[in-house]
Order: C-alpha cells, then structure tokens, then sequence
C-alpha cells in the first residue's frame, strides 16, 4: 500500500487492473518487491541483478547492457532464457532511456499503474530522468510511484491526491513548471491557492499531523516527494 490516493485517475475497462513493476539499477533500499497476480514485472537493465538477488523472476529483461561486457551479457540472457523471461535489447545511441522504454512497453501491455524500484539514487541525472517519467505516465493517463525504503515520488498535474491518517514523515513539493498553483489541507502548514514556482523551494518539508491530508493542483503540476519516519 502506498498510502496515497489519487482522486482523478479512473481505471478504464480495457485496461489491466495490476501493477507494471519496474526495477531499475539506482539504489534499492528495501529487501522485498511485492508482486501480485495480475502484476507484470519487468526488470530495467541492471535492475535484473536484484531481481536474482530478490528471487523475482520478471516478465522481461530490457535495456541497452551498456554497463555489461558482451561476456556478462551473455550470461545475463542465459539466465533470464532458463527463468522463462523475455530479452529485449534496445541500442545504445537512442531517445528513450532504458526506463522510458520499459514504461513505454507497460503501457502497450494495457497497465496504468506502475512502481518504479531502483530509480533513484546512483547518478542524479538517472533520478531526475526517471521523474521526468512520471510526468510522462501522468501524460499518457497512468499513474506512477518511484518507490524506496525511505520514502516515494510521484508527480500530480491538474488533480487532486490525499494521504491516509496513519502516515508519518515529510511532505515536500517542488513545481516542475514556472508557476503552478495548490492547496494544502490537514498538514502542518497549510496553503489555499497559493503560487509555487520553480525558483523558490518554498513546499519543502511540510508534515503529516494524524490527519488525511491532501493536495490540490489547480494549475500545473508539481513533484511529490514523501520522506518517512524511521
């Protein structure tokens, strides 16, 4: 469960009704990657090292192995061919990153939802790129999660999310555009039709107070960046 809500995504019948889970080579801070019936799972290049770690046999295995020799690569196609996985290469020298393939792929399987795993941490220009993702399912009429051990992104656009009462932690939000603007209710600082932009990072660091919050976007779009307590 990821304790947040969106208001405004409706699940059309055509479309599957699990989640696409998509494990990347950032950092994973967490031991376990719940899968469920329904679920299609596919593991973003170097994030197949924590599938075998994790004992998770995704769907498919994509990437460009840019950061494996054409030995390791080998194997890695063995491997996945014994687990019964598909391989798909896609070239080095692209537009889409190897996660936006993959997202891209999750899409054309019909799912609207979707965890990302691995896909922050590393190299910051990955993290960044990988929300930049988000904003792209959040255009294409999904909705996705990049998930760790310490915490969640996800972006909204024109919408409405609240959070459940039990949640504890930071909330922070950050325009992705020049001007957006929201509403805070049920936090510690609260905000009605107030302007952020994306020169002053003014949203950071509200907090959960025993309450079902909520964020309204009236006008742009904003990341969401939720912190937990240990």
């Amino acid at each position: 469960m990821t304790g947040v809500e969106n208001m405004s995504i409706g699940t059309p019948m055509n479309n599957r009704q699990g989640n696409c889970i998509l494990v990347g080579a950032g950092d994973l801070t967490i031991s376990e990657i719940p899968i469920n019936d329904g679920d299609l799972c596919i593991a973003v290049d170097g994030g197949y090292e924590y599938c075998c770690l994790l004992d998770i046999r995704p769907d498919y295995v994509l990437g460009d192995f840019d950061s494996l020799s054409s030995k390791q690569a080998e194997k890695l196609e063995e491997r996945a061919q014994k687990d019964q996985t598909k391989v798909i290469r896609i070239p080095r020298e692209k537009d889409d990153t190897d996660m936006l393939a993959a997202i891209k792929l999750g899409l054309q399987e019909g799912y609207r939802s979707f965890r990302l795993y691995g896909g922050s941490g590393g190299r910051l220009e990955h993290t960044l790129a990988n929300i930049q993702c988000l904003l792209y399912l959040k255009e294409h009429d999904a909705v996705g999660y990049m998930m760790d051990g310490t915490g969640m992104i996800l972006v909204a656009k024109e919408e409405e999310i609240s959070f459940r009462e039990n949640l504890e932690g930071y909330l922070s939000l950050f325009s992705l555009g020049e001007r957006t603007t929201v509403s805070i209710e049920n936090m510690k600082y609260l905000l009605d039709h107030a302007e952020l932009t994306n020169s002053f990072p003014i949203g950071i660091s509200n907090e959960f107070i025993g309450e079902m919050g909520c964020v309204r976007v009236h006008q742009g779009a904003v990341v969401i960046i939720i912190s937990w307590v240990n």
